[in-house]
């Protein structure tokens, strides 16, 4: 299609915006001049946008290197349906989409090609990529390219790679969070020229952060969530714990499920719709939940766990209130919990010995002989593993994080992938082709349902093909296999599993070495992270929010006037102040919310007694903008 030649007509055509948020045209056209950009935005601020315009105005392609696999097909998925052409190669396709993908890219074919970055260690990759036209790199989650930051992934510096292959090509790094010293190790790290950094405030003024102490924090959680309205995540850090907590929220009269990576693709996509479409109210999480997911009514996000560090708990909590609505983020806090976040640091640090132990039974569970596996990946069942050499699941995953880190392997939390289809067949071999009743059946119901199957792989749901033609789930994935052997099509299984590749061959372990930059120093770095959520948690004498500023390097923060610190200290006024524009807005939204809302629970978001806002509640009412019936405020 035929775009404007503008940022702000490419926004408007395909997007439907009329304007960019803050700090969006200014990153854009940083890249239009050719000048290297780092852009932090903090969640939900829009980073794509920033690289999706140019790359629709730049001739050539644009590389999008990012470990976030779900992200990644969303976002190609989100593109296609916009009439851009976009594709993705990641460690869960087949052969054939992988090819299909880079002779795509090779032929001009696409304009945005999504990379995960283990890609990157493959040279017959980098070939295959250096006969293309690249314009523009795109580093996404860039904090993973810095020892510093805290989330390092040594696959990262092999971007470095594409600068030289690509010399000419405008790079562009984005993170939600990162601190001085990770900012400027981005930019030695990508090699910027001629570097520009735009930054936004990590302030979220609309979020209120509190801290609430409590032994019992299943009773907390339920009085937090009934004197509440609006949509709502809970984060712990185990996935039996979410099953839990959302029965027993069910059990209160709360909608709620729960979500972690271990269910199956199935699972995750009706769980994760069913909380976007608010046929459930809250959604009980771990961490794998909300990346790439742009809610933007989340009314409150609540920690039962404190995070390991300001960095996990800024990305996560800012979650809530992406519509610049009051919103809130709570950390449930109790007296074990500093004794908790020093067990999880240990944890994350198991003994050298330990460590090189984890290697060698990996490599004996998959049947990797020493001296090969380089440059090969393989499938990874972690519970098995973990089950048959009797290893705690989190040793195990802490001494692969320190073997990824040290660059033995790289290794890859479950990739979960939809089922998908092409046809191989064209249209007119398949008037000749004789197959089973049922499999003729499927067929025809593929080729009525979904569109673009002769030309790329599409995603399909079996259980949608079953209930079509009231067949069992087993009958139509017996008959894709079967359409399948007969190359009509090809088909691949969804499937969720973890994966190890080698990026060197397989070695003794009186071979591993464990240098001081990823065992001593990252502890180190680690320990830093941990004290001061700590400080942030437990300490009661400073505003949770300019303390968090501060460790984000704006060393200027006042304090935020909204936080628990805050709303304890500042003098409670007997009448309103003067600005009833913006309480009367705040008012007018609260009582527009589908529960009922109550003059205390107003009272307690403009930080003012019930006595100060009942004149104007009265008012309003009389002037028919609510409906105050006793305590109770509705429109």
């Amino acid at each position: 299609m035929k775009l404007p030649d503008s940022p702000e007509g490419i926004l408007k055509a395909v997007w439907g915006y009329d304007e960019f948020r803050p700090l969006q045209a200014d990153i854009i056209r940083a890249v239009l001049r050719g000048e290297d950009t780092l852009g932090l935005l903090p969640t939900g601020g829009g980073k794509s946008i920033t690289f999706q315009v140019p790359a629709l105005m730049m001739e050539g392609l644009t590389l999008v290197v990012t470990p976030l696999i779900s992200l990644m097909k969303d976002q190609v998925d989100n593109l296609r349906e916009r009439g851009i052409r976009a594709a993705c190669i990641h460690s869960g396709l087949s052969r054939s989409e992988h090819k299909l993908a880079l002779d795509r890219a090779r032929m001009g074919k696409i304009k945005m090609l999504y990379l995960s970055p283990e890609k990157l260690q493959s040279k017959s990759f980098a070939d295959d990529l250096e006969r293309m036209n690249v314009s523009m790199i795109v580093v996404d989650e860039a904090h993973c390219i810095s020892q510093w930051g805290y989330d390092f992934r040594p696959s990262y510096l092999k971007i470095a790679k594409l600068r030289r292959l690509f010399p000419d090509a405008v790079v562009l790094a984005l993170t939600a969070s990162a601190t001085p010293e990770v900012v400027e190790d981005i930019m030695t790290q990508l090699e910027f020229r001629r570097g520009q950094v735009f930054r936004k405030s990590f302030s979220r003024d609309n979020i209120s952060y509190l801290v609430r102490h409590a032994d019992s924090k299943r009773t907390m959680l339920l009085k937090i969530l009934s004197s509440t309205s609006g949509s709502a995540i809970v984060y712990v850090r185990s996935r039996r714990r979410t099953a839990e907590i959302a029965a027993e929220l069910r059990q209160a009269g709360i909608t709620a499920d729960y979500y972690h990576a271990g269910l199956s693709s199935q699972e995750k996509d009706q769980r994760q719709n069913d909380w976007k479409e608010d046929r459930t109210r809250v959604i009980v999480a771990t961490n794998a939940f909300g990346m790439g997911i742009d809610k933007p009514d989340v009314r409150v996000v609540v920690h039962v766990d404190p995070p390991s560090s300001l960095e996990e708990y800024y990305q996560e909590a800012g979650r809530a209130g992406r519509d610049g609505r009051p919103s809130f983020a709570v950390i449930l806090a109790s007296p074990t919990d500093k004794a908790l976040l020093t067990r999880r640091l240990n944890e994350s640090f198991p003994a050298k010995e330990e460590i090189r132990r984890v290697y060698e039974l990996a490599g004996n569970f998959l049947e990797v002989a020493v001296g090969s596996g380089y440059n090969q990946l393989y499938e990874f069942n972690f519970a098995l593993f973990c089950d048959r050499f009797r290893i705690k699941p989190q040793v195990a995953r802490s001494a692969l994080s320190i073997l990824t880190r040290a660059g033995y392997i790289e290794f890859i939390e479950e990739v979960a992938t939809q089922s998908r289809i092409m046809m191989t067949m064209n249209k007119r071999e398949l008037y000749e082709i004789r197959v089973s009743p049922t499999a003729d059946a499927v067929l025809q119901a593929l080729l009525r349902t979904y569109t673009g199957v002769f030309a790329d792989f599409v995603h399909i749901a079996e259980e949608h093909i079953a209930y079509q033609l009231r067949l069992t789930g087993q009958q139509v994935y017996e008959a894709l296999l079967e359409l399948a052997r007969r190359r009509v099509l090809s088909y691949v299984p969804r499937k969720s599993t973890p994966y190890i590749y080698y990026t060197t061959s397989r070695e003794l372990p009186k071979h591993v070495y464990l240098p001081r930059s990823v065992y001593e120093d990252f502890r180190q770095r680690m320990e830093r992270r941990v004290e001061a959520m700590k400080q942030f948690v437990f300490a009661d004498d400073h505003c949770r929010v300019s303390q968090m500023l501060r460790y984000f390097g704006e060393e200027d923060a006042p304090d935020c006037g909204h936080c628990d610190y805050c709303r304890s200290n500042r003098p409670r006024p007997t009448t309103p102040p003067a600005d009833l524009v913006q309480i009367r807005q705040t008012i007018l939204y609260l009582a527009a919310q589908p529960r009922p809302t109550t003059v205390d629970y107003i009272a307690a978001q403009l930080c003012l007694p019930p006595a100060a806002i009942i004149p104007l509640l009265r008012q309003m009412a009389d002037d028919g903008e609510i409906l105050l019936t006793g305590l109770t405020v509705t429109r």
